[in-house]
């Protein structure tokens, strides 16, 4: 996990979900009557030390599982290293959909269970207009072509696209752009800590009367605690998690890390409860399994394991080795948080359903594309 460098805005609160999973898992009897030992690496937001971690763990610890990555470069720069190995990988983020890998599982949410339903809802709620702002890489980059898709299937134009590096915070000429060209929607696929000025921009320019953002990955880096309320409330996002869910699995949680982690407590976001669903489901697969070995754990896994997490129930879809699991359309608050708008109960990870099959298919090594 990135601990540390521009993406531990997601990366702290995973690593301690990891070391939260790993203790809940072992004071709860192990896995196999056996107690898990985790070995943690910090990659620093460097892809290329995912690319070292991962050949360490496979060669030098002999990992049962990898649960890791955050950007979707750092997942391609290690998914074949433990592919070639026979490691099991679950890659515990929101992503731009379409992997297909028979030794990958994923329980973050794809394109086709956030942006699907969240640009129909843009639309009739606010208007047929709709620019989007990206961060130029390959989450961004395919994320907007969904937009573009997805706002044709609502009967709406895409009046303008601008790609920002991750490494950028100059907004200036896309918020004029913005302005000049009025849509009634911004949709954001922005990521990192220097594209939070983004959200500053909007706001000191007075935007948001007429204007609209909606993002699938809003607040996954907690951009709602460390922005201003005045630069997120009103800001519509389609989140598996948030931390006002009312369930008595999510209030348990909420106060295991409260307690674990006191004053130094990490935002719980999106990004903690994947992480958390992934190390569960996979101690849930080799509980069926009734072992470690590789085929039969991943016999267990596509039988449609499930798990009951702090975001409501999520289980492994056997053919595309995707996570079914709610989606809320949420609106950013003044308190530093969201108020939940609505649900879809069970989202399924419907464009790779109807692309990937590895049950049928194990061979399929491959991300699809819109």
């Amino acid at each position: 996990m990135d601990e540390t460098g521009p993406l531990n805005i997601y990366g702290e609160s995973m690593a301690d979900a990891t070391a939260l999973a790993i203790k809940s898992i072992n004071a709860n009897g192990g896995v196999l009557g056996r107690q898990l030992e985790l070995k943690a690496y910090d990659t620093q937001s460097d892809v290329a030390k995912y690319t070292q971690y991962a050949n360490t763990v496979t060669a030098n610890d002999k990992a049962s599982v990898v649960v890791g990555g955050i950007v979707s470069a750092s997942r391609e720069a290690i998914r074949p290293v433990l592919r070639r190995a026979n490691t099991l990988y679950f890659y515990p983020e929101m992503y731009e959909g379409g992997v297909c890998d028979k030794n990958t599982f994923i329980t973050g949410a794809s394109t086709s269970q956030e942006l699907e339903p969240l640009i129909p809802y843009a639309v009739e709620k606010y208007g047929k207009t709709l620019y989007t702002v990206a961060a130029d890489y390959n989450y961004g980059q395919i994320s907007a072509d969904w937009v573009d898709k997805y706002a044709a299937d609502a009967d709406a134009d895409v009046v303008g696209k601008k790609f920002v590096s991750l490494d950028s915070s100059d907004f200036g000429a896309i918020i004029s752009d913005i302005q000049k060209k009025q849509p009634d929607v911004v949709v954001s696929l922005l990521v990192g800590a220097n594209h939070l000025a983004f959200y500053r921009a909007f706001a000191a320019a007075g935007m948001a009367d007429k204007t609209t953002i909606v993002s699938p990955v809003f607040g996954v880096g907690s951009e709602h605690v460390v922005l201003d309320p005045e630069a997120t409330k009103g800001i519509i996002a389609a989140l598996p998690y948030v931390e006002s869910l009312d369930n008595p699995v999510n209030v348990a949680f909420l106060k295991a890390w409260k307690d674990e982690y006191g004053a130094k407590a990490q935002p719980v976001t999106d990004s903690t409860i994947y992480v958390w669903n992934a190390w569960h489901l996979w101690a849930a697969g080799v509980e069926k399994a009734g072992s470690l070995d590789y085929d039969k754990v991943m016999e267990a896994l596509e039988s449609g394991v499930s798990f009951d997490s702090p975001s409501g129930m999520v289980s492994i879809d056997p053919g595309s080795h995707h996570t079914v699991q709610n989606v809320h359309i949420t609106v950013g608050n003044s308190s530093h948080g969201f108020d939940v708008l609505d649900q879809i109960p069970q989202a399924p990870p419907a464009f790779e359903q109807s692309v990937c099959n590895l049950v049928d298919e194990p061979d399929t090594d491959e991300q699809f594309l819109p």
